[in-house]
């Protein structure tokens, strides 16, 4: 019989581990689309169910939160228990969960339902360790670009697909197709992905310890923690308010323009995959200092987005284009850095920076609104400017101090040095 093999171990060659990492890509985005598709659906809860807009929200809200929880509590255990059972049990979980929210009577069951489906569609966050110990460290890059391009595809399409389904068929359709979808892909996970012995033994309650423990004795890890906090704060900031700006009387818009300036994230999935591979040549520092570039330059177009018309809408449009490609670029590059501190702890790594990079996104977005109350449109691509500024003189602080910062796991790098 052959025995599992340990879950930092290279378990595939190269062809075989792509197929794998296709079909994790593709669980992230059934994954995270679970988290989304609400959003869509939000208007037809509340007429299905006879509740209010603001009513029908806590369901949203319910699956935020889920989701939250279930990076802190679930993510830890893809140390301690094999990928393969974590994820099918956990997608399994997820369908279960969308069948009884698609068959809710009321909002305080679906509500109820929403939030376990949140805390079990964490597939997104496993997935991103699983395929670091399967492909050879100088492609983790490009793995990563491919995971992340995944979950971008789920975020887009699910919103996309939800609100044209739900006018069709009604607000309990889109939840029995991602039920579908969840366990579909649950049992192509049961037959694909390979056998693995988890690195720990530990109790679950010293793997809820840990990431705690690795943010104090890892500055790789801080690092990575910082710049993602830093640069998602400014983006959530911008997500934020940008519809206040579109239907304010600068523009005078519907709700809806705010969604479709949301899908020049589609060019994101394209971009991610050259970030990894940019990334496995060159180590993360480099791209690092890219995207932060990137951001600051994405700041001062969309403040070009203030003076309205059809020059200020095309200033929106590239300024969150340049957004959405230096957040989600420099989101690989910071990845790729932790994944090569020690491959029997990834998941716990990976539960502090998610933890990080959604508390940033938190501050970003309260701070957000406060700016634009404030100073308008203009105080938030400034609050954005100075958040991105902030990792960035970081960043060259250290390559001042240090020399040339090398880190990564690529060739010709050498190991990570500790900050």
């Amino acid at each position: 019989m052959t025995r599992p093999l340990p879950s930092h171990h290279v378990a595939f060659p190269s062809a075989g581990s792509s197929r794998v990492v296709l079909l994790l890509a593709l669980a992230c985005g059934v994954a995270v689309g679970n988290v989304y598709f609400p959003q869509a659906v939000g208007p037809l809860v509340a007429s299905g169910l006879g509740v209010s807009p603001g009513a029908a929200a806590t369901v949203v809200t319910a699956t935020q939160f889920g989701y939250a929880a279930g990076i802190f509590l679930l993510v830890p255990l893809g140390d301690r228990i094999p990928y393969r059972r974590l994820m099918v049990t956990l997608l399994t979980a997820t369908g279960a969960g969308l069948l009884a929210a698609s068959a809710a009577p009321g909002l305080v069951p679906l509500a109820g339902a929403s939030a376990l489906v949140g805390v079990t569609t964490v597939a997104a966050p496993l997935a991103g360790p699983l395929a670091a110990s399967l492909v050879p460290a100088e492609r983790r890059g490009a793995a990563g670009g491919l995971l992340l391009s995944g979950s971008l595809a789920g975020m887009l399409l699910s919103r996309t697909a939800g609100g044209a389904l739900g006018d069709a068929l009604g607000w309990r359709a889109p939840y029995v197709l991602a039920a579908v979808l969840s366990l579909t892909v649950a049992g192509c996970l049961a037959r694909a992905l390979p056998a693995t012995a988890p690195p720990s033994s530990a109790p679950w309650p010293v793997l809820l310890a840990e990431p705690l423990r690795l943010l104090r004795t890892e500055p790789e890890l801080r690092r990575s923690c910082l710049y993602q906090a830093l640069v998602f704060a400014g983006f959530s900031a911008v997500w934020t308010t940008v519809a206040l700006l579109l239907t304010g009387p600068v523009y005078g818009l519907s709700a809806r323009a705010a969604g479709l300036l949301a899908l020049v994230n589609a060019v994101t999935m394209l971009c991610t995959p050259v970030a990894g591979r940019l990334v496995d040549r060159r180590g993360p520092d480099p791209v690092n200092l890219v995207c932060f570039l990137i951001v600051l330059a994405s700041s001062a177009a969309l403040a070009c987005g203030a003076r309205g018309g059809a020059a200020g809408l095309a200033a929106l449009v590239a300024g969150t284009l340049l957004l959405d490609v230096g957040m989600q670029s420099g989101m690989v590059a910071n990845q790729v850095r932790f994944y090569a501190l020690r491959a029997e702890v990834r998941s716990r790594l990976t539960t502090a920076y998610m933890t990080c990079a959604y508390l940033g996104g938190s501050a970003g977005s309260w701070l957000g609104t406060r700016a634009y109350a404030g100073s308008g449109w203009p105080g938030v691509c400034a609050l954005t400017a100075v958040l991105t500024g902030a990792a960035l003189v970081r960043h060259l602080a250290l390559r001042r101090g240090h020399g040339r910062a090398v880190s990564g796991t690529g060739p010709r790098r050498r190991t990570p040095s500790r900050r």
